[in-house]
């Protein structure tokens, strides 16, 4: 399903293009005007708009679209006989455009058409972005769709970015796909964690130091800035920085210019800032506790990473992979979720999003015997007691035994594998007795042909 904006002055033909696109099973957002129109065009797929319209023509409005993506799709209305529109609209970027009084049976091969367009794109520009990161993304749903296709505009584009959501739905990959699709990409990608840093020290740690600044400072660095010069530097929980830190990162931001501690000198530094909140910096800054200029110096653009519970069509690719993953981890191939578990956990509720749905695959995973895991393998976290707001990102997470456990089994399963299932080679390879080889492959399910 795809979702379309319809845009015309006229509300009978707004409702039979709105019959013809729901009849499609397509859903429909509705602007009387050019104006109204702009400000929908979130998660859009294509744009039906009539060229006359008083204050912002139909060409006006396509062209101010494409300044904001060009990728997008705008099929144009014309009266019969607006050749010379058509051709004007066709040069400033539409699609295609369809003379009124049209047919119905044309209109909507020309919407299927659009779509199929997009679609494409989209696919693109996905694999596009999985290339640069190097790792899979997964982005079955609606919301996830929409967060990409804005990550491929503004990553190419050298400005400070912000980028909120809960903990747990994968913030750090987002920061991380706008580094590898910006032209900064062959740069440094430095990570500073604001939260894991004493205030007194965070200054020194973001700007660099002179020997001897300070006690404890044994030896000059440069400092995270500095690490990141020609690269991105993304600011982890950024909402944790002091308000004299945050003065001098305001600055830093600004003028190209930080001042490492204990040196009186000023440096340039060239470093794209990528800052990410799990809080409410515009609530925080109204409240004084974060400054104000800073907020707008990061939030130039504002990306918001969905919640699992808003993109649960993307938990059955999800789950699949860190299955996938940790059978091979593990040393466990060949290792699925049922379709009744795949469905369980689509049900299921995920306050701590998909880093604890991630968990809760790999505890199913490792405390497996491989092959299909069925769904009494998976224990909700609703009916586990209840949790601290802590516990709940957490929740499904291996225990050091699990873990160790998990890490022995792969190391027995590869060297069963290496060995081509000779237990005493494995076990020579192992440096253990084939006795105590025997014993662990009866506890964590191995097979290996016996001697």
């Amino acid at each position: 399903m795809a979702r379309l904006l319809l845009v015309d002055d006229d509300p009978a033909m707004l409702f039979a293009l709105k019959e013809l696109a729901e009849s499609s099973k397509h859903e429909v957002v509705l602007a009387p005007s050019g104006a109204e129109a702009l400000a929908l065009l979130d998660g859009v797929d294509a744009v039906v708009t009539d060229y006359a319209m008083p204050a912002m023509d139909g060409v006006q409005l396509l062209k101010s679209i494409r300044d904001r993506d060009e990728s997008l799709p705008v099929i144009l209305l014309t009266a019969h006989g607006s050749e010379r529109i058509a051709v004007r609209a066709m040069k400033a970027g539409a699609y295609e455009y369809v003379t009124k009084p049209f047919d119905i049976e044309e209109m909507g091969l020309v919407l299927e058409r659009a779509l199929e367009a997009r679609a494409l794109r989209v696919q693109n520009r996905r694999l596009s972005a999985e290339k640069a990161l190097g790792k899979s993304i997964i982005a079955d749903s609606a919301p996830m769709r929409r967060l990409l296709d804005a990550v491929s505009r503004i990553a190419p584009r050298d400005i400070t970015v912000l980028i909120g959501g809960q903990t747990g739905t994968g913030k750090e990959l987002i920061a991380a796909l706008v580094h590898a699709q910006s032209r900064r990409a062959s740069g440094p990608l430095v990570r500073f964690n604001c939260a894991a840093i004493p205030g007194d020290l965070a200054e020194a740690e973001l700007f660099g130091h002179a020997r001897g600044a300070f006690t404890g400072a044994t030896q000059a660095r440069p400092g995270f800035f500095g690490e990141a010069h020609g690269g991105t530097l993304v600011l982890d929980e950024v909402g944790e920085l002091s308000l004299t830190v945050q003065a001098k990162l305001l600055r830093a931001l600004q003028e190209g210019e930080i001042q490492p501690v204990g040196t009186g000198r000023v440096e340039k530094v060239d470093v794209r800032a990528i800052a990410i909140t799990n809080r409410d910096l515009a609530a925080d800054a109204r409240a004084g506790r974060f400054r104000e200029d800073l907020y707008y110096r990061l939030a130039v653009v504002e990306l918001m990473v969905p919640p699992l519970g808003e993109r649960r069509e993307d938990i059955p690719t999800l789950a699949a992979e860190f299955a996938r993953r940790y059978g091979h981890r593990f040393g466990m191939e060949g290792v699925r979720l049922s379709p009744e578990l795949i469905g369980a956990l689509g049900r299921a509720d995920w306050p701590g999003n998909v880093r604890q749905l991630e968990n809760a695959v790999a505890r199913m995973v490792a405390m497996s015997g491989g092959g299909d895991i069925r769904p009494d393998a998976f224990v909700p976290a609703n009916t586990q007691g209840p949790a601290t707001e802590g516990a709940l990102a957490t929740e499904g997470a291996l225990t050091w035994k699990e873990q160790l456990d998990a890490f022995e089994r792969g190391l027995i399963a590869e060297a069963l594998s290496s060995a081509d299932g000779n237990q005493s080679e494995a076990a020579r390879q192992l440096g253990m007795s084939r006795s105590s080889l025997i014993d662990r492959l009866k506890k964590y399910g191995l097979n290996s042909s016996a001697e």
